[in-house]
């Protein structure tokens, strides 16, 4: 194999080889995961041993949007810990192997969950409610890691994540949005008046969700993906957001579209919240807050899909064929308002 989209094979091999204990080529690649985001190869030894290699999206220009050394930090930092994450096992900042940084990892056996139907054929109803338990019990330990112990005390600022957190996703939305939109202004405003005391930082993963982690066939989590945004702030942030992108059994529909937790045996919403008070010891009082802002920023961030989309980042689509997109910004925007008009 001499070609692969977005890696220099002979020079990879050579590098695997030399770093990485075990590799052993020739190597077989497949992609198991691309688009807007960091792309991740399956690699396949000589001798059948898997890996697993990610590098930033091909084109990319925000270097601190996909930062592969960061990543890398992050899940080494989480290896002795109640956190599982696949086993780090070699960062290469060498561009004149493949021309941008890459990290590899081992392989682990495991589920992603993204639709029903797949929960349905590989979960039990009774491993379904193994895995809201398990993923809630996993952010529980994310938020209970001894940062200077994993050696991530200075992976963010600890104070200020929410204020901050508007700021740069209010700042997106002016950059990209495609219409006025009333409800995100007063959102907004209306969060930066109200925002809760932060107390403690903790580890922060920013996109908390089941298929942000991969599930083992009796639905316990056997590690988290996708760091890629993780930093240090309040860990209620991804409490909220895990119930926006949560919708249970019992649950009224969420304006995200993941389907997968609406099968029997999953938790509810509800549910989600109690057991992470019961097992993090917090108080989630506040929880609607942040809940609002998780809203919020979904709207942002889809508005910005949403806006490289009409600009062509799909090829050429009418505006009729991109309107569920603008939807789904407008449903997260409306729900961002109405949980926090129960605030009031």
């Amino acid at each position: 194999m001499s070609d692969v989209h977005g890696l220099q094979v002979p020079a990879v091999t050579e590098w695997l080889q030399a770093h990485v204990p075990g590799a052993v080529g020739p190597f077989t690649f497949e992609v198991i995961a691309g688009g807007h985001s960091n792309l991740t190869f399956k690699v396949t030894g000589a001798d059948g041993a898997r890996f697993v290699l990610r590098r930033p999206p091909m084109g990319h220009v925000l270097a601190s949007a996909h930062d592969m050394g960061r990543e890398h930090r992050i899940i080494s930092g989480l290896q002795r810990t109640a956190v599982p994450v696949a086993p780090a096992l070699g960062f290469c900042d060498d561009l004149a192997v493949n021309d941008a940084p890459f990290y590899v990892m081992g392989f682990v056996d495991g589920h992603v969950l993204r639709d029903r139907a797949t929960a349905e054929a590989v979960l039990s109803p009774a491993a379904r409610l193994a895995a809201g338990e398990s993923l809630v019990d996993t952010m529980a330990a994310i938020h209970a890691v001894d940062l200077q112990a994993a050696g991530l005390d200075d992976l963010g600022r600890h104070e200020g994540y929410i204020a901050r957190q508007l700021k740069r996703w209010y700042g997106q939305w002016g950059q990209q949005k495609t219409r006025e939109l009333p409800s995100i202004d007063r959102v907004h405003d209306e969060l930066s008046r109200r925002i809760p005391e932060q107390g403690a930082a903790t580890i922060v993963h920013g996109d908390y969700r089941l298929d942000n982690c991969m599930v083992g066939d009796d639905g316990r989590v056997v590690a988290v993906l996708d760091w890629e945004i993780c930093t240090l702030g309040d860990p209620r942030a991804d409490v909220g957001l895990l119930q926006v992108y949560w919708t249970g059994p019992n649950d009224q529909a969420s304006a995200w579209t993941g389907s997968a937790t609406t099968a029997e045996g999953f938790l509810d919403r509800a549910q989600l919240a109690r057991r992470y008070a019961e097992v993090s010891g917090r108080d989630l009082g506040d929880l609607p807050f942040y809940v609002s802002f998780a809203y919020w920023k979904l709207a942002c961030i889809l508005e910005g899909v949403y806006a490289r989309y009409l600009g062509g980042a799909l090829g050429t689509r009418d505006a009729a064929e991109l309107e569920p997109f603008k939807l789904q910004v407008d449903a997260a925007a409306a729900s961002a308002e109405r949980v926090l008009d129960e605030l009031r």
